[in-house]
């Protein structure tokens, strides 16, 4: 406990005094203005801004609300790692949840991390809740034709195969920046995904656009997009 708090004093102190979840939204935002080709994360669905507010195509991706149909036409920023398992390590989860985190420089910090955020449509984003990703069925019935499932239940999340290289270098950037554990399954389950979906183009592109704004880049990305130039 005493490494995990050292480690995290140092990590605010050299970080941007502004990185926050709002902050971090509206960078995003403008990140993905610029580059407007790019799908939003679960169901690969089109979608556009208007201001600030991202909606949803359904048309072109064949997605149906499951339930929710007002919370499925907005995009939010859905975070890869959630909340809880980097904000349980904090003393102000463990006497309020998140609520109790805001004033907390350490959690705005690390909720704000741009290298963890990904923008998904709402009700997916709400469906998926804290569950752990998981590997458990091959019918994807739930939200039209979007590859991902949930189940309730179990409380896990399956994601569709084109992502789950990037929640594996997702969930290892976290753990190290932020001595995060993982897991032995949880571990398992990413190696494998790292080693299975390696980068592709957006995925290097997106970690150098976040790198010139917060001032760092996911490692374990830019590690697999050098590998990749020199092929």
């Amino acid at each position: 406990m005493k490494k995990f708090i050292i480690s995290l004093v140092l990590v605010s102190f050299f970080a941007n005094s502004t990185q926050n979840f709002n902050t971090a939204k509206n960078q995003l935002t403008k990140l993905y203005k610029s580059n407007p080709k790019q799908t939003e994360f679960y169901c690969a669905c089109e979608f556009s801004f208007n201001d600030k507010k991202g909606v949803v195509d359904f048309g072109k991706c064949g997605y149906k609300p499951r339930k929710n149909e007002a919370r499925a036409s907005r995009i939010e920023w859905e975070h890869v790692m959630p909340a809880e398992n980097f904000g349980r390590h904090l003393q102000c989860w463990r006497d309020g949840g998140r609520k109790a985190c805001k004033k907390d420089a350490t959690f705005n910090l690390m909720e704000g991390d741009m290298h963890n955020l990904q923008p998904a449509i709402g009700e997916v984003n709400g469906d998926r809740s804290n569950y752990r990703y998981s590997q458990f069925t091959n019918q994807f019935n739930q939200y039209g034709q979007c590859q991902s499932a949930v189940d309730f239940k179990a409380r896990q999340f399956q994601p569709r195969d084109e992502i789950r290289g990037i929640i594996a270098r997702t969930h290892f950037y976290m753990s190290d920046k932020y001595n995060i554990n993982l897991s032995d399954s949880e571990r398992k389950l990413m190696t494998a995904w790292n080693k299975m979906y390696p980068p592709e183009q957006w995925e290097c592109k997106r970690n150098q656009q976040i790198k010139q704004i917060q001032g760092h880049d996911n490692k374990f990305i830019t590690e697999q997009c050098n590998k990749k130039s020199l092929n």
